[in-house]
């Protein structure tokens, strides 16, 4: 039991901070990301009743834009977790809808086990599921056009423009892999 507890305690120690240059690629790459495809949803696909920004974009930019090097920051992390994660949690929706509670479960747990077996892991996908199942009737009423957008057409504008900020310093290189 105490070799249970004693993996809590953890093995290394906090990475050092980075330095202010990194500190703001990484602020206008999120800036930029975020504010397209926010300024794109409130100017045109609001007029047209769709959808264009989910919150798990939110998280999706930490990675992609402040994290550039993790695995799970990669382009095919990026779009495969987000449109893998939203077919999984549409489905979970219309299959579970009557129980809220077991869709949502259900859709974390298996985009979790999706990504990972097609090496797309990417932690803002689980969000993707989620969102899926407990969004409103906007969400819902895109069915699985959910994965195509704004899931995955708002991932490929965050990676265009992870690929024009993140490349332009000398400092940073992104991506790491694409397939």
């Amino acid at each position: 039991m105490n070799a249970y507890f004693r993996k809590m305690k953890g093995t290394t120690q906090s990475p050092p901070r980075v330095n202010m240059s990194e500190i703001v690629w990484s602020w206008l790459g999120a800036f930029l990301g975020i504010g397209f495809i926010a300024f794109v949803n409130a100017n045109i696909f609001e007029k047209i009743d769709l959808l264009m920004i989910i919150g798990s974009f939110g998280a999706s930019a930490v990675l992609i834009y402040g994290a550039i090097k993790s695995p799970l920051a990669q382009p095919r992390n990026l779009i495969g977790g987000h449109i893998l994660s939203a077919v999984v949690g549409v489905a979970s929706y219309q299959l579970f809808h009557a129980h809220l509670w077991f869709a949502s479960a259900v859709a974390v747990a298996t985009a979790i086990a999706v990504m990972h077996a097609t090496k797309t892991l990417h932690p803002p996908g689980g969000a993707t599921a989620l969102i899926a199942v407990i969004g409103g009737e906007k969400i819902h009423n895109l069915g699985y056009f959910y994965a195509l957008m704004p899931a995955g057409g708002g991932a490929l504008i965050m990676l265009v423009i992870a690929l024009l900020v993140n490349n332009v310093p000398k400092t940073r290189k992104y991506p790491e892999f694409w397939i």
